[in-house]
């Protein structure tokens, strides 16, 4: 399968749902919001929403915040290629502390939510070095986990 065909096909499998997820800072993996109504009925932010789209597709990402995916070692591991469903982590500066979470969903297009749009987006990582709170790539994790829960539509 080439990289345009990998990118249709996770694209095209998305629930309708997941494109109406709108952006709210305050529901984060952990969060009394998210414990209260798990899901994206009620927004996300990025972290909440590349796990959903990855629960989705079967794989089984931690519930962490930005800086404790980057150290986790668990359940991803760090690679320098991203494919399909790698989450990919971006910042400012090369600090994982607060670092804007995506899904690579083919050759250099990352799915993600961010406050900016309100909304989910496709971008390349020309248009997140363009922006600068997205300008440094952090690196990109893969989760190894395939079974646990699943998606909460």
């Amino acid at each position: 399968m080439s990289d345009d065909e990998a990118e249709r096909a996770v694209l095209e499998e998305l629930p309708d749902g997941l494109w109406a997820t709108q952006y709210v800072g305050d529901r984060f993996p952990g969060s009394p919001k998210v414990a209260e109504r798990p899901g994206l009925a009620d927004g996300a932010n990025c972290q909440l929403f590349a796990y959903e789209v990855l629960r989705w597709f079967g794989l089984d990402p931690p519930d962490l915040r930005s800086s404790e995916l980057w150290a986790d070692v668990e359940c991803t591991r760090r690679v320098t290629e991203a494919r399909p469903l790698d989450l990919v982590l971006f910042n400012a500066t090369e600090d994982a502390w607060g670092a804007h979470v995506g899904v690579c969903v083919g050759d250099d297009q990352i799915l993600h939510l961010c406050a900016e749009l309100g909304r989910p987006a496709v971008w390349s990582r020309q248009q997140f070095h363009e922006r600068e709170r997205y300008r440094t790539l952090i690196g990109i994790k893969r989760v190894v986990r395939r079974e646990g829960r699943t998606a909460s539509w």
